[in-house]
Parts: structure tokens; C-alpha cells; sequence
């Protein structure tokens, strides 16, 4: 893979989007095939190529055009990539933590554990968006109340009563669908 040009670099610095566009040409397949071969998922290395040009062109003031670029570019997908398999781990761990917390009752033999997943993916599924992105914010990613409402641009208390309603369909529904 050449090197883009240090002009190239100065423009997509500058906020030339032509420029920009002209590098993210210029890497898209190689970029591609590398995220594949990291995640081997075509839509997910699809979106973490997405999201590091998207990064890289927030932050164009921050590239120095004297350094090397492919390295700078790979290592930010590699990067990328390795946090986005953290986040799938860390979802992992909390769905079943959750999952433990919503089925205590139900006796270890009953129902098959992936079944639960599923069961429970399907009911968070079912709720409204809002409901659901803030049932997200908080038991995946972990944010507070407060952080929710600052995000989402709603109060506290709607924030409070979005995940109290939330949490009482999915005891609801698991009642019904495991007792």
C-alpha cells in the first residue's frame, strides 16, 4: 500500500472533504480485508471502518503528516477492533449477569440458558426506543441516571421511571414465559 502524499494529508487536515474522500478510496478495500480478517464478520468490520474514518476525521487536526500513515490508520482499526470485541465480552458478562438476577426463582435444570438469552433479547427488543436505550445505558454501558438524562436529553426522573417500567416487563414476562 503507497503512502498518501503529505498534500493529501495537509488537505484532509485543512477540512477538505474531496481530500478525505480521496484517502478513505485509497484504503477502503485494504482496511476492509483487514478488519475481516480480525472480526470475521463482513457488516461489523464494515462499521469499524466506518467509525475509524469517521475518528480520523474528527481529529484530522491531530494527524501529523510527516509520520506514516498506514501505520497510524491500522493501528487505529486494530484498536478499534480489539474494544469492540471488550464491549461483546462485557455485554456478555452483564446479559448474564442480568439474566441471573431476572431467573434466581427458576431452578438451574428448568430452562436452558441460551433459551433465557434469546427469550430475554427478544423482550428487550420488544420495548419502545426510548425504553430501550435507556435500559441499554444502563445495564450495558453502565451509566448513571443522570448521565442518561445529560445524553438523551431528558430528566432524571424520566430516566427512573423509563428503567422502572422497563424492568417490570422483563420480570413480567419472564414470570409468565419460565413459571
Amino acid at each position: 500500500m503507497n503512502q498518501p502524499n503529505e498534500a493529501l494529508l495537509c488537505q484532509v487536515i485543512g477540512g477538505d472533504p474531496r481530500a478525505f474522500g480521496e484517502l478513505y478510496q485509497m484504503y477502503r478495500k485494504s482496511a476492509l480485508r483487514f478488519c475481516l480478517t480480525l472480526l470475521k464478520d463482513e457488516a461489523e468490520a464494515e462499521n469499524v471502518l466506518h467509525e475509524v474514518f469517521l475518528k480520523i476525521w474528527e481529529r484530522r487536526e491531530q494527524i501529523n503528516p510527516e509520520l506514516n500513515f498506514n501505520s497510524y490508520l491500522f493501528t487505529c482499526l486494530r484498536n478499534y477492533a480489539f474494544d469492540h470485541f471488550k464491549r461483546l465480552e462485557k455485554d456478555r458478562r452483564l446479559r448474564e449477569q442480568y439474566l441471573r438476577q431476572m431467573t434466581e426463582y427458576l431452578p438451574d435444570e428448568q430452562e436452558d440458558k441460551n433459551e433465557q438469552f434469546e427469550f430475554l433479547d427478544e423482550v428487550v427488543g420488544s420495548l419502545s426506543e426510548k425504553r430501550k436505550q435507556v435500559l441499554l445505558l444502563n445495564v450495558y454501558d453502565g451509566k448513571s441516571y443522570q448521565e442518561i438524562a445529560e445524553l438523551m436529553h431528558i430528566s432524571k426522573n424520566t430516566v427512573k421511571n423509563q428503567l422502572v417500567k422497563a424492568r417490570q416487563i422483563l420480570r413480567d414476562r419472564f414470570s409468565v414465559a419460565f413459571a
